[in-house]
This record gives structure tokens, sequence and C-alpha cells, in this order.
């Protein structure tokens, strides 16, 4: 986990940030919250009201990662949709108090879970539920008409598979224009399939049970979808793709994306398969074959892992996790 400290001048200025915005002047407490492995967030207690600030982690940052001036703008977009997120309450750029940017945003009170169930949604019944929830969380995002919201002046949907392709291939190329050895099959087998974008879309790229949070009682109800730093606008099956990867089988081998979804093992819990037939259901998106979007999404997060490990500021990735996402992207790579 990567942590950050707030020494006595930085404690002023994030005191007359806050109080020159109208939110809550007074004495602060402040903590991390979450497992602090992509942008960082804290819970800033001021006279009985709570606010969270995000700001990124100290660099190196892997390219197109978190610009959290950039999440507050999706943020704000879906939002105003109707979407369940988070209020912006305010955003600052680099030096109003840190050497980041940041914003801060409305603190909402509910649970998120990663590997195991706990109250109020510790039966067995709720993993089925979670599940259907996310789907059509997912399919109420992309339902959202981006082209009337700010997004719209910096979206670049166009050809916006195999830009993103490329990106990541660049992660991972040899210093000789080839792909380093692990990932070579993979990234030749991607780069030939590349498929036409299915559309265009708001995506969230990140959308699984851990960067949920769901309401303090049962029946299962999300209230707030977190982390949007990776947000942009592109093909919702890539999206759709990513939330069926990280959806863990029972009795078989997981990535450790999945490992961190392990709640949602449960015997009623519909397989990745059965969730992909609901999305095209509920979003009316007509039937796709999803597997260049699968392997492609598994690839992506082999490359990341790789960079984070050898960025080495989070003791999370020290181990190599690569292998276990290539294995898997592996077997949606048909001849």
């Amino acid at each position: 986990m990567t942590t950050w400290t707030f020494d006595e001048p930085t404690r002023e200025a994030l005191r007359a940030f806050l109080t020159a915005r109208g939110i809550a002047p007074g004495a602060m407490v402040i903590a991390p919250i979450g497992d602090g492995h992509s942008n960082l967030t804290f819970r800033i207690d001021i006279e009985g009201r709570a606010v969270v600030l995000r700001r990124p982690p100290p660099p190196p940052l892997p390219p197109g990662s978190n610009d959290v001036l950039r999440e507050a703008g999706f943020l704000a977009a879906v939002g105003g949709a109707g979407l369940p997120v988070p209020e912006v309450l305010a955003t600052g750029e680099t030096g109003a108090v840190f050497d980041v940017p940041f914003y801060v945003m409305g603190m909402i009170d509910g649970v998120v879970l990663t590997e195991t169930r706990k109250a109020p949604l510790d039966e067995a019944a709720a993993a089925p539920a979670m599940a259907e929830a996310l789907v059509a969380a997912m399919a109420q995002l992309h339902a959202i008409d981006w082209t009337r919201t700010t997004l719209a002046a910096k979206a670049r949907p166009e050809a916006f598979n195999l830009r993103h392709f490329r990106i990541f291939r660049r992660m991972v190329d040899d210093g000789a224009g080839g792909v380093l050895p692990p990932y070579a099959r993979v990234a030749a087998w991607l780069e030939a399939n590349v498929p036409e974008p299915s559309g265009a879309t708001i995506i969230h790229n990140d959308l699984r049970l851990g960067n949920v949070m769901w309401a303090p009682q049962a029946p299962a109800r999300i209230a707030a979808i977190l982390d949007w730093e990776l947000a942009t606008v592109g093909d919702p099956l890539l999206d759709l793709a990513y939330l069926v990867c990280s959806v863990p089988r029972a009795g078989a081998t997981h990535t450790p994306v999945q490992d961190l979804s392990a709640a949602l093992i449960a015997p009623d819990t519909p397989e990745p398969a059965a969730l992909v037939a609901r999305y095209f259901e509920l979003s009316g998106r007509a039937p796709a074959d999803m597997a260049w979007y699968q392997a492609m999404v598994l690839f992506k997060l082999a490359t990341l892992y790789r960079y984070s490990r050898l960025a080495g500021h989070d003791p999370y990735f020290i181990e190599e996790h690569e292998d276990r996402f290539l294995a898997e992207a592996a077997f949606y790579c048909r001849d």
C-alpha cells in the first residue's frame, strides 16, 4: 500500500483551501482509506462532516493513469446523468495545496467488498445479486449520452481499439521493435484481430467489485461507483470484458484481479458468459464475440502489473503476477 503524510504546512494549506470553498472549516482529522494501489484516497473529518480527498501517488506513473482532474470530470458527467457516484465538491490544480492536482468529493456511507462478504451482504444469496447489480450499472453507464456532456469536446472514440492496444504494446516493447517474449504471442494475436469499435460510450475501464460501494443494508444495492481514473469514451465491449474478466469462477485458477473479487463466489453466481448475455439483454446491444476484448483486458493488466512491479513503490506489486494474466489471455487467442 502506498501512503502519504500531511505535514503541518500542508495541513494548513489544505484547511485554507477547504475554508475558501465553504467545505466546513475547522480542525481536521485525516486518515487514509482504501488499498492505495492507484490514486491515494483520504477521509477528512471536519467538525461533524466527512469529505474525501483524492490525489495521485508518487511517480513514476503508468501512461494515461492517475489524472485526478480528468477523473473528477467524469464523476461530474456521469453523476449529472443519474449514475450513483460521489459528488465532486472542489478541484485543486498543482500548487494549490500539493505538488500534484487533487479533488475533494462527498463522503458516502456504505461498504466495499473484495475477498469476503460481510454484513449486510454476508449471505451467499448476496453474491449473485451483486453480480447482477454490477452488470446493470454498466448497462446504465453505457446508456448515458456522452455527446451531451462536457466530455464531448475532448473525446476521441475513433479507432479506439487499435489505439488502446498500441498504448499497452509500447509498454512491453523489447527495444528493437518487437515485444518482450512472454507477451509476444498474445500481442501478435491481438494486433492481427483488432475489431472495429462496436460503438462509443463512456466506459469506466476498471469496473469491478472492489471499485463499488454497497448500501449499508440488504438487499444488494450500489451506493456509489468509485475510482474513475481510467475512464474514457470508447468501445463499451472493452468495459464489459474487464468486468467479466474480474469475476472469479469457483474451482478455477484465479488472476490477481479475480482474487480481489472472491466475495462474488457463491453457488448461484452466474458464470461470466451468463453475465455477458445479461448485459446484452439489459443494454439492448447486439450480442458480439468477446474473445478479443477479454484477451485485450488481460494483456493490458499484465503490462500494468509489470510496470507497477518495476516501479517498485508499492509492495503489493513485488510478486510477479504477469504470467497469470497472460495464461488467461492465451485462452481467448483463437487461431
